[in-house]
This record gives structure tokens, C-alpha cells and sequence, in this order.
């Protein structure tokens, strides 16, 4: 906790001036264009990775970067998603998704979360992962069986995405796009799914968007 509190005294001593005008700025109001879902791990910082400054990032962040349909009911994911979509207006969501997930650890091995029912019934929400997991890629081994679990849960959280009333709109009308990333934490690469490859892809080679419809994929690069 010291740290923390020795953080907030050098950040407004040595950061906040330089950038007082920003915050000043932002003090009347956000225009994010980008909607940030990814996973709470401590190991993701959302900011970092894409070296934005504050006020480009409307984040939401928890266990498996998880959204649960639009008829699995109303919650926190599906507010912050209306308000940034509908309200905010933005351009783009990233849903990005990243290496050695635990929550994906305990989709793939419900005995390790048997112990915390709240967690368990969260992970329901990525239940689709699980089963493409099982009838697709039960011949590969732990590490690769997680990457693969990792990627194909970014493609079903796009699919539940897009059952939001308000991202169903916006899509229609065209001027939103949808992005599947995956984070390497022990490289710092990431890597887009290009719908036209059907098939993760270092960033720099990403030129698709992702519109209505992800082609599924049957293999795995990470």
C-alpha cells in the first residue's frame, strides 16, 4: 500500500503537471473512440500496450474479458458496453484476450475453481469456448490446448458482443467495427484475428475488420 500512496505523490508531482492541460480538458467531458475489453490480470495494462494517453480508452475489464449475451440478462458489461457504444460513441471495441489466462485455466479445469462458485458460474458465460475446445482441439497438449482456448473465446465474446441491442445498431449502420486481439504477455506481441485469413495474425500484418460474421477457424499460431 506504501507504494501505491508514494505512486500518487510522484504522479502528481513529476506526471500531472506536464499533462495539466490534458486533464483540465478531460475534466469537461470523454470522447473516447475506443472500447477496451480485455481481462483483469494484473500482468494486461491497457494503456501501456497501446501507449494512449487518458481519455482515449473506455476500458472494461474482468475475469476472461467475458460478455455474456444480451439474453443472459442486464449487468455491468452490458451498461458499459450501451454507454460507450450509444452514449460515448465510439468507433472501435477490442476485445483482446492474452497468454496463460487463468480464467481460461479454469474453464478448461473446473476442479481448480470448484472452490469459488461465483467464478464457476461466471465462467458459464464462456461455456461455447469450452465445448469448441473439447470437439475441436482435444488432440493438442496443456500449453497449446490454453492458447487455443484463449483465441477461440476472443471470437465467441465477438458473437456475444454483437447480441447487444446497441452494437447490433451501430453495425448496421456501419460506422462501428469489432476487433479480436490476443496479448503474449512473455513477448509483447499481439495478434488480430483477420477475418479474410480466418486466422490470428501479428498486428502488423491486420488490415481486416471484423463485421458481422467471423469465419471460424480450425488451427492456432500463438
Amino acid at each position: 500500500m506504501q507504494r501505491l500512496i508514494e505512486g500518487i505523490h510522484q504522479f502528481q508531482s513529476e506526471d500531472f503537471l506536464p499533462m495539466q492541460g490534458l486533464f483540465q480538458q478531460l475534466a469537461k467531458g470523454q470522447q473516447p473512440e475506443t472500447l477496451f475489453i480485455t481481462c483483469s490480470d494484473s500482468r494486461i495494462d491497457p494503456n501501456l500496450l497501446t501507449r494512449s494517453k487518458p481519455g482515449d480508452l473506455f476500458i472494461l475489464r474482468n475475469a476472461g474479458n467475458i460478455i455474456p449475451p444480451h439474453s443472459a440478462g442486464n449487468g455491468g458489461e452490458a451498461a458499459t458496453i450501451e454507454f460507450a457504444v450509444a452514449a460515448l460513441g465510439v468507433k472501435d471495441i477490442i476485445i483482446c484476450g492474452h497468454s496463460h489466462c487463468g480464467a481460461m485455466q479454469g474453464l478448461l479445469r473446473p476442479e481448480q475453481v470448484a472452490s469459488l462458485p461465483a467464478v464457476s458460474s461466471w465462467l458459464a458465460h464462456a461455456d461455447t469456448t469450452r465445448r469448441i475446445i473439447r470437439d475441436n482441439y482435444a488432440h493438442l497438449d496443456r500449453d497449446c490446448l490454453l492458447t487455443a482456448a484463449v483465441e477461440e473465446n476472443v471470437l465467441v465474446q465477438l458473437e456475444n458482443l454483437r447480441t447487444q441491442p446497441a452494437v447490433g445498431s451501430r453495425l448496421k449502420q456501419g460506422d462501428l467495427h469489432l476487433h479480436g486481439w490476443v496479448y503474449k504477455i512473455e513477448t509483447g506481441e499481439v495478434f488480430a484475428y483477420d477475418v479474410r485469413k480466418a486466422q490470428f495474425v501479428k498486428l502488423a500484418e491486420y488490415h481486416a475488420r471484423i463485421g458481422t460474421t467471423v469465419q471460424r477457424r480450425t488451427t492456432h499460431i500463438i
